[in-house]
């Protein structure tokens, strides 16, 4: 007989969870570390569990990848920590125990920049280590990425025949990150190849009953379920779960009428809680047949702009777009920033773009500002969204500010470090990095939440990403472009450039890409801000030429001030020649020196309209 084979006749009893025993003991660190340096501890709670009246154990291999082993310095020892893993847990188990190798999502709330044949990579040197140490089938737990999933699942077929459990987890009932459907998603796991598919962590016995009352029983796979215990409590700097293990013993038969056949906990979940479970199924058989319960309709998701308005990626495929960039004011006075706007909107540009806190300085919210733009001069705003001062939670709310407002266009950031800032004793949150924002505002743009939950309507975001191609290795800082592109980002923004033959190197690296650039360009108010931005800014280097011109004018700020101009329309005539989209970065406040190249920039668009209908 083998796992499967009971699984067909029976319900089988998981064990419960490792990290939070351990974390009960005052251990907060890599718990996976622990089957090398205390392997008693972890052998103990193997025990506890088996006398608890588990039947199906897990190795302590959730986190034992390179990617987070690399946390902690301990990537050079995935071998040596997965198979001791398994060594100690068939130790415990001898013959009277299944023991599962457990491998864990990698891609969690914050995604990364790990992309899938990264993961992949990480992903078969685990499999293989669990696999070399003879593991009874491969646990698949706490995903919440589907694609993830879905590659791994794949993967692990092809190299064994051993059982295979894949078990997702939830933000919210019944619907995955995504917005699939779980009954879908556990149809699709059963396709790929699972023979066991369900549902752990993140979710209580109640949420989790109410997600599989909307699945069916599976025609060649059977059901799991490992729900936490409960919702945890924050008390003394601790997390404590508070849930009775007699609320599992009476949720244990719901699970059974759901027709789970592999029952075990998550998070928070102790040897009593396993025990009340095995004690209220002991001798029940499965059940085979259910009434599915209808999924609720969703919301209708429709989309909600109301202006007629292209995104300014669409504006730079078809012509000469301009954006400027004017910093929010750092004091509550915005009557000057409000004269620079309406001097811009006159000179005829497209959008004024605005900075989130950047350098991690605080200024007046740029949500604020985009809004008095709309309400007031009817102005269109490009506004930053950074990761930095806002944690998952504030940037969706933040984006649905954004979409309320009738603001569709952002640039999605991860933002200056707070050590940077004048409040270097600030916390720098990133939930998310840029890659994490672009793609949730992809997923706003779908109607669907980061959690998976609809929206009621679809979102409409013009999204913007960075690109900055002052570095050594061009060719690196394009890859990161297309994985922007990869996430969902429609164009990009430019670091401002100082070098004619620069512009036609990223013209010639981007030129193959299907997105719109705006190169960006800011003019040089005098000889010591070139100065500075030369020597003292990463990424950013002045030719000599440059930095001579404007050094002739080191004690006249007024022709400094022309020079920098000068300057910057050369740039201007080599970057028309090559882009549609221009980013003008205002210096200092100083938008008159914004207006004059704004103008400057409509006057050749006014003198090439002409040119061509003269040929005409």
């Amino acid at each position: 007989m083998g796992l499967l084979d009971d699984l067909n006749e029976k319900i089988l009893i998981g064990d419960g969870a490792m990290g939070t025993l351990l974390y009960a003991n005052g251990i907060n660190s890599c718990f996976e570390e622990l089957n090398l340096s205390h392997p008693q501890q972890v052998l103990a709670i193997h025990q506890s569990y088996l006398d608890a009246g588990a039947t199906v154990i897990q190795t302590n291999t959730y986190g034992a990848n390179y990617p987070k082993l690399a946390g902690y310095g301990l990537q050079d020892h995935v071998k040596e920590i997965n198979s001791k893993a398994v060594r100690l847990a068939k130790e415990a188990a001898q013959e009277n125990a299944y023991v599962l190798g457990t491998i864990g999502g990698i891609r969690g709330i914050k995604k990364g920049e790990e992309t899938i044949e990264e993961l992949k990579r990480s992903f078969r040197e685990q499999l293989y280590c669990l696999l070399l140490e003879g593991v009874d089938g491969i646990l698949f737990e706490t995903y919440y990425d589907l694609e993830e999933l879905t590659t791994m699942l794949a993967i692990a077929r092809k190299e064994t025949d051993l059982p295979l459990i894949a078990q997702v987890s939830l933000h919210e009932p019944g619907t995955l990150q995504n917005g699939t459907p779980l009954a879908d998603a556990l149809i699709h796991l059963e396709t790929i190849g699972a023979d066991v598919v369900g549902l752990n962590c993140r979710l209580g016995p109640y949420h989790m009953i109410r997600s599989l009352e909307q699945v069916d029983i599976p025609q060649n796979a059977f059901l799991s379920a490992y729900p936490n215990a409960g919702l945890p409590e924050y008390v003394d700097g601790k997390l404590t779960y508070q849930s009775d293990p007699k609320y599992f013993e009476e949720s244990a038969l719901s699970f059974r009428a759901e027709g789970v056949r592999l029952i075990g906990g998550c998070c928070g979940t102790t040897p009593r809680h396993i025990e009340a479970m095995a004690k209220k199924l002991a001798g029940l058989k499965p059940v085979t047949r259910k009434t599915v319960k209808k999924r609720e309709a969703s919301i209708s998701v429709t989309g909600s702009r109301k202006e007629n308005q292209s995104g300014l990626h669409e504006l730079a495929r078809d012509r000469r777009s301009i954006i400027v960039e004017l910093d929010p004011p750092k004091k509550l006075n915005i009557e000057e920033f409000f004269k620079g706007a309406k001097a811009l909107e006159q000179a005829g540009i497209d959008a004024l773009t605005l900075a989130d806190n950047s350098l991690a300085t605080p200024r007046v919210s740029n949500l604020s500002i985009a809004s008095m733009l709309k309400n007031q001069l009817n102005q269109r705003s490009l506004v930053h969204v950074a990761c930095r001062d806002r944690n998952l939670i504030g940037l969706q709310s933040h984006l649905m500010g954004l979409h309320a407002l009738g603001i569709h266009d952002v640039l999605a950031i991860t933002g200056d470090p707070t050590k940077v800032g004048n409040f270097p004793g600030a916390t720098s949150v990133y939930d998310c990095n840029s890659f994490d924002l672009i793609q949730l505002c992809k997923q706003f743009n779908e109607g669907i939440s980061y959690s998976g939950k609809s929206l009621g309507e679809k979102t409409n975001f013009s999204i913007a990403g960075a690109f900055n191609p002052n570095v050594h290795h061009l060719d690196k800082a394009v890859r990161r472009l297309e994985k922007k592109i990869h996430a969902g980002a429609d164009y990009f923004l430019t670091q401002p450039i100082f070098s004619e033959q620069q512009m036609i190197e990223v013209y010639h690296a981007t030129k193959q890409l299907n997105v719109p650039i705006y190169i960006g360009i800011m003019p040089l108010t005098s000889s010591q801000n070139a100065e500075f931005l030369h020597n003292e800014v990463p990424g950013i280097k002045l030719s000599q030429t440059i930095r001579e011109r404007l050094a002739l004018f080191a004690d006249n700020r007024p022709e400094a001030v022309r020079e920098g101009i000068a300057i910057a329309k050369s740039l201007l005539d080599a970057a028309m020649d090559l882009f549609n989209g221009i980013y003008l970065i205002t210096p200092f406040m100083r938008y008159d020196m914004t207006v004059e190249l704004v103008e400057y920039i409509n006057a050749k668009k006014s003198s090439v309209r002409s040119l061509n209908l003269i040929e005409k």
